[in-house]
């Protein structure tokens, strides 16, 4: 139910929803109250104009990544990385047969990265699929398999396919780091997301270092486009929903500091 509720809550966030129910709402009352129809539509593009433009969408990034730091320490081995789920493109890898990532796929990278250059002995992938069809794919399964193709050894590749958001990322991968006696862990998930996932392993007791992957924060430094563009979109919706899913995880008690 939790998961359903998350979903309509996440439509709900989006600036582009926003805009399409004052537009819808204008077109509706366009015969009996003219006058409003026209501020409502009016009001619907604007707000998707709004979001649409970099500085806004960069004010909110920035908010959604302030304060979250990286607690690696490059002289430690740590007994494993944990990578979590979401960079991966379910449908365009259903479609191609091989990996297809989306905007946060440095996660895996930066996990693929810390194994070859010796500063992790093992890589825990925590990671499932919203889709029920038995033929989905598993994204932990799927980037185990890109993970081999890079040449880590399978053995040091651990995988849990059973989460499907972050609360359960740390419950189930709880189970396998107290089962390998695991004790120096290092996570790696978008910088964004880090505070959210960071407090939910926490709150099941288990205490990591952090290493920040998919800085999506503009650096600032030259003159921003108030040009309208789809990827300032869908980087404002993404902070608003993360933004979002932090008030609700603490209000569950999902989290810890």
């Amino acid at each position: 139910m939790f998961l359903f509720l998350s979903k309509i809550l996440d439509l709900f966030l989006g600036p582009l929803t926003w805009a399409m129910l004052f537009i819808l709402a204008g077109i509706l009352l366009r015969r009996r109250r003219a006058r409003l129809a026209l501020g409502l539509q009016l009001f619907g593009l604007a707000v998707l104009y709004v979001f649409s433009i970099e500085p806004v969408a960069a004010v909110l990034m920035r908010w959604t990544e302030s304060g979250v730091e990286a607690t690696y320490r490059p002289d430690v081995v740590y007994d494993a990385v944990i990578v979590l789920g979401g960079g991966l493109d379910p449908d365009a890898t259903e479609t191609s047969g091989r990996a297809e990532y989306n905007a946060a796929g440095d996660r895996i990278l930066r996990g693929y990265e810390l194994l070859r250059e010796g500063h992790a002995r093992n890589i825990l992938i925590s990671g499932g699929s919203l889709d029920p069809r038995p033929e989905a794919p598993i994204e932990a399964d799927v980037l185990s398999r890109q993970l081999q193709m890079w040449g880590i050894e399978p053995g040091r590749i651990f995988t849990e396919g059973r989460s499907r958001n972050t609360r359960e990322n740390a419950v189930e991968s709880e189970k396998i780091i107290r089962q390998q006696g695991w004790k120096t862990l290092l996570l790696v998930t978008s910088a964004a997301h880090m505070p959210r996932a960071y407090g939910c392993y926490a709150a099941v007791g288990i205490r990591t270092d952090t290493f920040l992957a998919d800085v999506r924060s503009p650096p600032g430094k030259r003159s921003p486009s108030w040009l309208p563009r789809g990827y300032h979109l869908s980087a404002s919706s993404d902070a608003l929903r993360e933004l979002a899913g932090r008030m609700v995880y603490r209000m569950r008690g999902w989290t810890a500091p």
